[in-house]
Formats: structure tokens, sequence, C-alpha cells
């Protein structure tokens, strides 16, 4: 089965022989991979509503996986036993809910060894809770479709790193590998936030705007530092060339 850009690089992250949990399953898209690519040798696809599960139910069956993909009525890894699964993956979901899920389920999540992130939201605080409870982000991917950016992880046990404010928005390992979509999303962001920059400086006098401006050139300044990891000339030119040649796929 063909998944989409997003749920493909999701599934990247997963370690060969792999037992998983897919959290949030929806369609059961992820598990279904996973098996029918003989990727995982186990799945439990888990969700907290029932029609999603009947979905993901229906999806498994259609694709002749019946007695090989379990489903499981649960919220988060309440319904996972210690050590029945070594990864856990948590897809398209805000990141509250899963630093909630990390949080709610202790014993399960000491257990595993392999934590497959992609929240939809607040990533800055995912990764700022991982590296202070006993995580440390291993790898992180992003990929952009239609025209949306999504980065994701995946973090095991460890001692956490010294972080600076933009790399827990940007990525710490996508900065160090300097990543072309990241890049992409940082010249993005630079434009959205300079013509912000040049609309306020039309309204210098309001209080509100004097405010507006101060915290958007503080996250134009957080964008500068992320992009100063693509240094050299060389480097940021090939880049550039990436994204136009990205920008005019999309047209």
């Amino acid at each position: 089965m063909e998944l989409s850009k997003r749920l493909y690089a999701v599934a990247g992250l997963v370690t060969e022989g792999a037992s998983v949990a897919d959290i949030g399953t929806d369609h059961g898209y992820i598990p279904i991979y996973l098996i029918k690519k003989k990727i995982a040798r186990k799945v439990i696809a888990l969700d907290v509503r029932k029609g999603p599960l009947e979905r993901a139910r229906m999806h498994i069956i259609g694709h002749g996986l019946k007695g090989q993909i379990e489903t499981r009525l649960s919220d988060g890894l309440k319904e996972v036993a210690p050590g029945e699964v070594d990864t856990m993956i948590a897809a398209g979901m805000g990141g509250g809910l899963v630093i909630h899920i990390l949080k709610d389920s202790p014993e399960v999540t000491a257990s595993i060894t392999s934590f497959i992130l992609q929240p939809q939201s607040e990533i800055e605080k995912v990764r700022e809770y991982l590296n202070t409870h006993g995580f440390r982000i291993r790898q992180e991917k992003m990929v952009e479709e239609g025209g949306k950016y999504y980065p994701m992880m995946c973090a095991v046990h460890g001692d956490g790193e010294d972080y600076e404010p933009y790399e827990y928005l940007y990525g710490k390992r996508l900065l160090e590998k300097e990543d072309p979509v990241l890049y992409r999303y940082l010249l993005r962001e630079q434009k959205i936030r300079e013509s912000i920059l040049e609309q306020l400086r039309r309204h210098k006098n309001s209080p509100t705007a004097r405010e507006r401006e101060l915290d958007i050139r503080r996250g134009w300044q957080q964008i500068r530092q992320a992009l100063a990891h693509y240094q050299t000339e060389e480097r940021c030119d090939k880049l550039k060339k990436e994204e136009d040649n990205a920008v005019s796929g999309n047209h």
C-alpha cells in the first residue's frame, strides 16, 4: 500500500524486527505497512475512539492481515503491558497530548526503547520535555507535503544535552546535518516575519504594534541562529537552488 510522504517518513524511523504500539492509529495505515513490508514483527494498533479503531480493523482485514495486527481501544499506552512492545509511535497528534501519553504510563514507557514522535503542534515543548526527562533525541527528519512541513523524531532513553532555545524550536539533529527541508522551512518563516515586521513599522506608534514587533523580532533572531548552521556559501547556494526547484515543482 502507498503511504503519504509524512507517514512513509514516520515508518522509516522504525527499526527492522521491532514490536510496535501505534497510538492514535486512525486508519491503521502504518501498522499495515510495517507488517506488509516485514519491517515490524508485531504491531498493536491503538486508538481512544471506537470509530477510527473500527476503520483500522476493516482496513487490516481488507489487506488480509487479520490475526497479524491486533487492535485495541486504549487511551494512550494504558492497554499495553510493560515489555509488550519495544517501539512506540505517536504521529499526527498535538504536542501536549504526546507529552501526556509519555507521562501517563511510566512503567510501560520505561520498558519501551524507541519513541517515534511526530507532533502536529508545540514540537519545541516535546523536545524540551524529552531532553529534561531522561530521553535523548537520536534522529530527526522533516518532510514537506502539500505545502506543509512535518518534523518528526526518534528518541531513546538517555541523558539530556545542552540545548539553545532555537534548537528546541527547529531540532538539534536537523541542524547538525544541515537538513535541506528545514532550510526551506526556515527561509519561508524568515520571509513571513520580515513581511510582518514591515507592516508593523507602519503602525510603530501603537503600543500593541511595538509589543508585537518585539515578539516577531525574537522569532526572527531564532531563525537567524538556526540558519547560521548552514555556514558555507556553497552549501547555501545549493540549498537555495533545491528550494527554488521545489517551489517550481509545486506549481
